[in-house]
């Protein structure tokens, strides 16, 4: 049994590691500030935790939080484009010198390693596609910026002090638990909720802007999978976590439809500030390096949401 920090283990992310992680029987130290994360995503596992509600930002509680972990799980963030372009400070402070304060405290603690969550907005809006590693980073929004420099801080924390690092380059992640009330929130969990309801939802642009969409399910795994290959293939690198196919927002509307019930038509807005065009993953390098595998495709994902969603008492975000 190994013991697990998670930072922003009320988020969506953070929380469905949690659970998985409980459920093969690790022990789990848990952090959050609640600024995007949710108490209720934890509620049923608070009390098999050791939950601490704390910031980044705040040094010395890091040092503390680390101490005696073997690995760490880094989620916690605030994660919206649209957010980083009308706050850009906040952005970085969180997503970039929170981060530093956490490597330090894990350096200084020995932890095993840390897995960062890193983000696809890295590569930017560059027309190739796929998406790989090797590419050059272009990153366009404030938020992909600061999720690149915390790769690199992660990449430099492992070549000079031996801190092992694993980051994980998330694309478009969905399923239960992702929070749809908020403006910035996930494209699937917003589109469910509404229709749901229905709501119509709106597409900024012309619907043909296509994405990477990645079941929770397999965000965990690679997750897992991070902490458990051997150093030599995997510390100091960057890996895409996707699925290797790429779904256009209509499509993605069109899915859903039979799934809510919803009997009306979309509506569409200009194009936002930061948004990239399309998004998709060659996801080789993990598959070779970390044994990592696609679990669940985008269209049983997003039954699974919807049904997840139909089955709360109360929407979240309601």
């Amino acid at each position: 049994m190994a013991k697990f920090l998670v930072t922003g283990a009320a988020g969506f992310i953070g929380s469905s590691l949690v659970r998985a992680l409980l459920e093969r029987g690790d022990e789990v130290r848990g952090i959050d500030n609640f600024s995007t994360g949710r108490r209720e995503n934890l509620a049923e596992v608070l009390k098999q935790i050791d939950f601490r509600e704390a910031d980044l930002l705040d040094l010395n509680a890091m040092h503390k939080a680390c101490a005696g972990v073997d690995y760490v799980l880094h989620e916690a963030a605030i994660p919206s484009v649209p957010k980083s372009v009308v706050d850009p400070i906040g952005s970085n402070r969180a997503n970039i010198d929170g981060t530093v304060n956490l490597l330090v405290a894990a350096r200084d603690a020995k932890v095993k390693r840390v897995v960062y969550a890193a983000s696809s907005s890295a590569y930017g809006d560059t027309p190739t596609l796929p998406k790989h590693e090797a590419m050059p980073p272009n990153p366009i929004s404030p938020y992909a910026v600061a999720k690149l420099a915390s790769e690199l801080y992660m990449i430099s924390f492992f070549r000079c002090y031996g801190l092992e690092t694993v980051c994980l380059r998330y694309f478009n992640v969905f399923g239960p638990r992702q929070d749809p009330s908020s403006p910035y929130s996930g494209v699937l969990a917003k589109f469910s909720i509404q229709m749901l309801r229905g709501e119509q939802p709106t597409i900024f642009g012309d619907g043909e802007t296509s994405r990477d969409f990645t079941y929770i399910d397999n965000a965990v795994s690679a997750n897992l999978l991070a902490c458990s290959a051997p150093a030599s293939e995997c510390a100091g690198r960057v890996f895409n976590c996707a699925t290797g196919r790429r779904i256009t927002l209509n499509e993605t509307f069109a899915a859903l439809k039979p799934l809510t019930g919803y009997k009306g038509e979309v509506n569409y807005a200009p194009e936002r500030a930061g948004d990239i065009k399309h998004s998709l993953a060659d996801i080789t390098q993990a598959q070779k390096h970390l044994g990592y595998k696609v679990l669940v495709n985008f269209e049983d994902g997003l039954r699974r949401t919807v049904e997840w969603y139909k089955n709360q008492h109360q929407p979240v975000g309601a």
